[in-house]
């Protein structure tokens, strides 16, 4: 069947407008709880949440909808999403759930879910839910009814997992970070991840107040890091999203690092430590430059469709433990089961440190090829897989470009827009044969 309402990563909207009311929330917890019970007798359910206004009222939704199934709740308060999944399956709970809608605006929120491994659920399983929906409420009787407690000292405990993925005999002290955490769910916790491993922290983007998530700050906004870091004369930037799951890194000289750099950057390190990599994976938009350099150096490259989902889904195909996305998610497995900034700093980091050498080192010899992306919106009913003059202009670009370049074109998932990405040795070359392509649609 068709999901109705989960999307790539849960379900997402605007507060107050369908989905994301109290009375959907309610339901779509009371169905999820259901579906729980067939599986087990006594589950017990997660509940963590970033920092918007609206996770107040969307946590009380979840936790009735939970309890009038007969599903026991632990609420985790403000904590990012990769915390919830590791603390799911630390907890030994039956599901983790996250009320957030990421590097939205607060006007946003969403629910997404974790199974009791930690990992993403399927589409079966949303589709399950979904047709669960449909049907009428199953009320329990009221010694059935779930229970709710809060989990005591949520935050400290993910802070000590996080800490734990940075090796022992290494250090941070005489390094100066600055760390952002978008007003966001990480605010009382990425400061302290990197103070206590020595560091000393200069923390922007960490006084949330149910408004201002992604306000201008974070992983979205780089260049308040990107001043701060030249401001306080720091060696690092680090910036995440509002769930803390999407990562970005600055260098002292203020150059900001995507995701596909810091992607090869933690390949290499391992490789430089003589650990085997056979593979690794990113999307349909990581950088040319950065498939070739892995080739070169033995590495299988494979893409998946764009959301860090889907490249989660090949590495376990694969039996892979390294992946990303250029906004800066990336995916260690043998760190975490899911995608985390902080996991994923602190991976960059020990790179540095352990090797004496900064990221721009690192990355020598790395240079990502110039890629222009233009959107270009359709009249409804436009059949553009059919539409002769796009395929002829893209059959001329990939011959003129050749191995040293690409063509994307692909179709929004969320509006009328068709996506036309070229990527090219020379920005020029990508710019014009983007444009040609754009303008053949037109």
């Amino acid at each position: 069947m068709a999901r109705q309402y989960f999307g790539t990563d849960g379900i997402r909207g605007a507060v107050g407008q369908s989905p994301i009311t109290p009375d959907f929330i309610l339901r779509l917890a009371h169905a999820v709880g259901r579906v729980l019970k067939v599986q087990e007798s006594h589950p017990v359910v997660l509940i963590g949440k970033d920092t918007r206004i609206s996770g107040y009222m969307l946590e009380s939704a979840l936790e009735s909808g939970f309890n009038s199934a007969g599903v026991d709740v632990m609420l985790l308060g403000p904590v990012p999403t990769p915390a919830v999944a590791y603390l799911t399956r630390a907890q030994r709970a039956s599901l983790g759930v996250v009320i957030s809608a990421s590097h939205n605006p607060f006007s946003d929120n969403g629910i997404k879910f974790f199974n009791a491994q930690g990992n993403k659920l399927p589409d079966a399983w949303e589709e399950q839910v979904e047709a669960t929906l449909i049907e009428n409420p199953v009320w329990v009787d009221s010694a059935s009814l779930g229970k709710t407690r809060r989990l005591d000292d949520a935050a400290g405990r993910y802070i000590e997992f996080c800490k734990s993925t940075f090796p022992n005999e290494l250090t941070l002290k005489g390094l100066k970070i600055v760390v952002d955490a978008a007003h966001g769910a990480a605010y009382h916790i990425a400061p302290k991840v990197f103070h206590e491993l020595g560091a000393e922290v200069i923390a922007i983007g960490c006084s949330p107040d149910g408004l201002n998530i992604n306000q201008g700050v974070g992983a979205t906004h780089p260049q308040a890091l990107v001043q701060a870091v030249k401001d306080h004369g720091a060696d690092y930037g680090i910036a995440l999203d509002g769930d803390a799951d999407r990562l970005q890194l600055v260098d002292a000289s203020g150059r900001l690092f995507n995701g596909d750099e810091l992607l090869y950057l933690i390949v290499a390190d391992r490789l430089a430590r003589d650990e085997a990599v056979p593979g690794a994976v990113g999307t349909l938009m990581t950088n040319l430059a950065v498939e070739m350099a892995l080739k070169q150096r033995g590495v299988q490259f494979v893409r998946a469709k764009v959301g860090d989902r889907y490249v989660l889904e090949v590495l376990h195909d694969k039996g892979w433990l390294l992946g990303g996305e250029g906004s800066g998610h990336l995916l260690a497995l043998d760190k975490h089961t899911t995608g985390d900034g902080l996991v994923s700093a602190l991976q960059v980091l020990q790179a540095c440190v352990g090797s004496g050498q900064t990221m721009a080192q690192l990355l020598q010899g790395l240079s990502l090829f110039p890629q222009t992306l233009i959107n270009v919106r359709l009249k409804p009913g436009f059949d553009w897989q059919g539409h002769a003059p796009l395929w002829a202009a893209t059959r001329a670009a990939e011959v003129e470009l050749g191995e040293a370049g690409r063509v994307l074109i692909r179709a929004s998932g969320t509006e009328p827009l068709i996506r036309v990405m070229v990527e090219a040795r020379e920005a020029v070359q990508a710019h014009r044969w983007a444009e040609r392509i754009a303008a053949s649609l037109t």
